[in-house]
Order: C-alpha cells, then sequence, then structure tokens
C-alpha cells in the first residue's frame, strides 16, 4: 500500500523550536530529486514527486511506499514533516535567519521542528482505491 501526500516540510519566516527562520528564496533551484526518509534517517520510505518554493513555504507532494508507515500518516499518528540540510548563508540576530541552503532530504517526523511544517492532504494512488472497489 502506498499513499500520496501534500503538505509543508518548511514554513516561511516562522520561527523554529531551535531559534532558526526560514526565510523566502532559501532554497534556491531545486532541481536536484531529494529522498523521503523517516526520521531523518535510514533508507527512504518513498518518493518526492514534485517540490517547490510557493509564497507559504516549501511544498512537497509525494508518496510513502512504506505500509506501515503510511498506515500511521493516514490513521493521524505521524503529520510532521522536516528537511535535512546545510546553511549556505545566514544571518545571526534575535534568531538566525536562513536565507541561503542547501537541501539534502525531506522527512516524515513525529514531532517537526517547526510546528507548521505539516502533512496537509492524503490520497490512496488510484490503482490502489480501484483495487478495493
Amino acid at each position: 500500500m502506498s499513499l500520496r501526500f501534500a503538505g509543508y516540510a518548511a514554513v516561511f519566516d516562522a520561527v523554529d523550536r531551535g531559534g532558526d527562520v526560514v526565510r523566502a528564496g532559501a532554497f534556491g533551484r531545486l532541481a536536484q530529486a531529494v529522498p523521503l526518509l523517516w526520521q531523518h534517517r535510514g533508507a527512504p520510505v518513498g518518493v518526492i514527486e514534485q517540490l517547490a518554493e510557493d509564497a507559504r513555504g516549501l511544498r512537497v507532494i509525494g508518496r510513502i511506499d512504506d505500509a506501515r508507515l503510511a498506515g500511521l500518516v493516514r490513521g493521524g499518528g505521524v503529520k510532521g514533516l522536516s528537511f535535512g540540510y546545510r546553511v549556505k548563508a545566514a544571518r545571526r540576530g534575535p534568531v538566525r535567519e536562513l536565507t541561503a541552503v542547501d537541501l539534502i532530504e525531506v522527512s516524515l517526523v513525529a514531532q517537526p521542528m517547526q510546528p507548521l511544517a505539516r502533512v496537509h492532504a492524503l490520497a490512496v494512488p488510484e490503482r490502489e482505491a480501484r483495487q478495493k472497489r
């Protein structure tokens, strides 16, 4: 069983639990594919199908291929998203403003560092929906 999802791995201009804030444009060009991980570790658990910055943040559309994890997400037990990165440019102040980062991976997580980074929509792939009928 796989499960498609949409959400935000980063939300711009919102301070996270670690005192960082991601600014619009920080991800630059997103030409390279990045893996979808569970809790920033291990082998990929699915595929990132679309990844882009929009006015809100880093929007992600992906597919979870791990049946156990898909069940957790579908059941509402896991809704957090996060991203792994390397800082290319940042400004120091009351918070660290991330202005340029290299995106390494996107992860489904139990507790996102940025509470607003969440899965917002779910869909069972059409092929699987037809098989259940």
